[in-house]
């Protein structure tokens, strides 16, 4: 799958790998030759519970997971510095939308299996491809089926239990000739007592899906179900209280590539999710406050790049999303919508020997039936340069706006009282963003590096006072972030390292007086330093470390250290005497670090866990 350097670049930190066919199935333009491959994170699987498309994006330096209990549980994935709620999550190309809060934007029934690795799309290629996600896309493709499967089962402490089976077939088609037909399914389940008290959580996935697939096409049908329990004390309020969420997401999906003439390809997907949201105040009172939510969605987008010729091209993307939802807490005046956005991105390439220069400048529309539509510019210069010992460097210029509306729960329940207050006079969020960024690709190592300059204006933020009896409000402030980010990937022969740094500034202005803390937009690492390693003494063992230090900024409502150092340990040993069976141990959170990621709600302890996989 080729990339381009204007996507690869604005994400910090995306892998990057070198293909000969130039016939992509991806939504992304194809460069001459990248030679590097860079993976953002040493480890690849998550300590406490089973694999999931977000797992380990904690340590991921592109993005700032927030998590409650652990990332697979409640994660809240922002993009330099932006909220939940700015940061979407494609599969194809449709974003996957949660009407009711982009806390569950995140719950995605796919076996990471069935995807590729995370892209994540910012700046210019947010503004194209993304979908009421203003500052950041993560972006995951379709993988084709291959024969084979893997069965694991793994304990751990506090109780840990884990079991997990996955299986493909792919067969070549007689009655069409050069087509493939494949199945895959897979089945998921952890349960443990939580690194804290009431911090228990009773996980299963199960997904499956059908393809038919060629040299110049794929098409997957896909379903798949996912049922979520876990607690945590002061999961969403700051008041000392054990609350529980009971989860249930259901998700159907198809979708088509295809690739036809020179570098030219399209990709339609259509999906229909539900999601049962069961939330309970107090475990121990469950009558005090619980919430029922029931969301409907519905979805069909359209991307692709068409090449007119060797120096023009188009790009576009197209998204129509119509939701609804059924709530208990909700006023009852504002539980559906129907959301539209057109992207056209126009491509001029000048190249000159080793030089390849390309122009884009286009723009989207985005409108809803409740909101009023909003035009955004997108636009960058990248200039690409690739010498003839392999190494290559590419600069890059883009200017891109992008606009979204706020979700149900800050914007259809009651702006009186209760728990989580709504505001009905919040507007639609308008961002602008322009960057600067650097690749440089030598035989061994990498640096990616950009510096960016963002304007959010009436972004929805959720805020505190100290003297009021409802745990949220839902406030619109305006805010600018400068921010600076770094990546460096090294390979030795028997080991990989990776480092980031990421600096970030905002100053805002919410135009209120009361607000003494805000849970999101101000829940930002002031400076964050990532260090991983990947490491093979031997064919028996392997150790795989990711670490991230942070100093956070000040918050009101953070108890303990606004700094914080995490680890995630693995070692994987596969004993020779055993075909196809490697052994795990891992650690995370090694240092016991008691850093409240979201402001008032205590962070997650350590967990230790032993596991065995057998694949064939």
């Amino acid at each position: 799958m080729n990339r381009t350097p204007h996507l690869i670049i604005p994400a910090i930190l995306c892998s990057v790998t070198a293909f000969a066919n130039a016939n992509t199935l991806s939504d992304e333009s194809p460069i001459e030759k990248i030679t590097v491959e860079a993976s953002p994170t040493a480890n690849k699987l998550p300590v406490g519970t089973f694999d999931s498309p977000i797992s380990n994006l904690e340590y991921d330096p592109r993005v700032d997971l927030q998590s409650r209990n652990m990332a697979e549980a409640q994660a809240d994935v922002t993009i330099r510095g932006g909220i939940f709620e700015n940061t979407g999550f494609r599969v194809g190309s449709a974003t996957l939308l949660d009407p009711q809060s982009g806390h569950y934007f995140a719950e995605i029934p796919i076996a990471p299996q069935m995807l590729t690795g995370p892209d994540v799309l910012t700046g210019a290629d947010n503004a194209l491809y993304g979908m009421n996600s203003s500052v950041g896309t993560v972006s995951f493709d379709w993988k084709p089926i291959i024969t084979g499967g893997s069965v694991s089962l793994g304990t751990g402490t506090n109780d840990f239990n884990l079991q997990s089976i996955h299986a493909a077939k792919n067969t070549q088609l007689d009655s069409l000739a050069n087509y493939t037909l494949g199945f895959e399914g897979e089945y998921s389940h952890s349960q443990s007592d939580g690194t804290i008290d009431n911090g228990d959580h009773d996980f299963s996935r199960a997904s499956a899906r059908v393809q038919l697939a060629s040299e110049h096409s794929q098409t997957d049908l896909f379903f798949g179900s996912q049922d979520k329990f876990f607690g945590w004390p002061n999961l969403y309020t700051p008041f000392g209280v054990n609350e529980t969420e009971d989860l249930e997401t259901r998700l159907w999906m198809l979708n088509h590539k295809q690739s036809y003439a020179d570098n030219s390809h399209f990709e339609v997907s259509a999906y229909y999710r539900t999601h049962d949201d069961h939330y309970i105040y107090s475990r121990e009172n469950p009558s005090a406050f619980e919430a029922f939510h029931k969301s409907e969605v519905k979805s069909l987008g359209l991307s692709g790049r068409h090449e007119q010729s060797d120096a023009l091209a188009i790009n576009y993307s197209a998204q129509f999303i119509d939701d609804s939802i059924e709530s208990t807490t909700l006023e009852n005046n504002f539980t559906s919508r129907k959301y539209y956005k057109l992207s056209i991105l126009p491509e001029y390439t000048i190249a000159q020997k080793n030089q390849q220069l390309t122009f884009r400048l286009g723009a989207a529309y985005d409108d809803t039936n409740r909101d009023d539509a909003e035009v955004s510019a997108i636009g960058d210069i990248t200039l690409n340069t690739q010498n003839s010992d392999g190494t290559a460097q590419t600069i890059y210029l883009s200017y891109a706006q992008a606009s979204q509306v706020a979700g149900y729960t800050a914007i259809g329940g009651s702006d009186s009282g209760g728990l989580f207050r709504s505001n009905y006079n919040l507007e639609r969020e308008t961002t602008s963003n322009l960057e600067l960024g650097l690749l440089l690709e030598e035989q061994s190592w990498q640096l990616n590096s950009a510096i960016f300059y963002r304007k959010d204006n009436n972004l929805t933020d959720w805020t505190f006072n100290f003297d009021s009896t409802s745990a949220r409000f839902a406030n619109p402030v305006d805010i600018d972030t400068a921010g600076v980010e770094f990546l460096a990937t090294k390979h030795f022969d028997t080991a990989k390292l990776i480092a980031s740094y990421t600096y970030l500034h905002k100053s805002e202005n919410y135009g209120a007086a009361d607000i003494d803390a805000s849970f999101y937009a101000l829940n930002f690492p002031d400076h964050r330093l990532t260090i991983g390693a990947v490491y093979n003494p031997t064919d028996i063992l392997e150790f795989r470390i990711d670490n991230e230090w942070r100093t956070q900024h000040k918050n009101a409502l953070r108890n303990g250290s606004d700094n914080a150092l995490f680890t995630q340990l693995t070692l994987k040993i596969t004993p020779p005497q055993l075909s196809n069976l490697f052994i795990t141990l891992a650690a995370d959170n090694l240092w016991d670090e008691s850093f409240e990621e979201i402001p008032g709600t205590p962070g997650r302890g350590e967990q230790y866990t032993l596991s065995a996989t057998y694949s064939w």
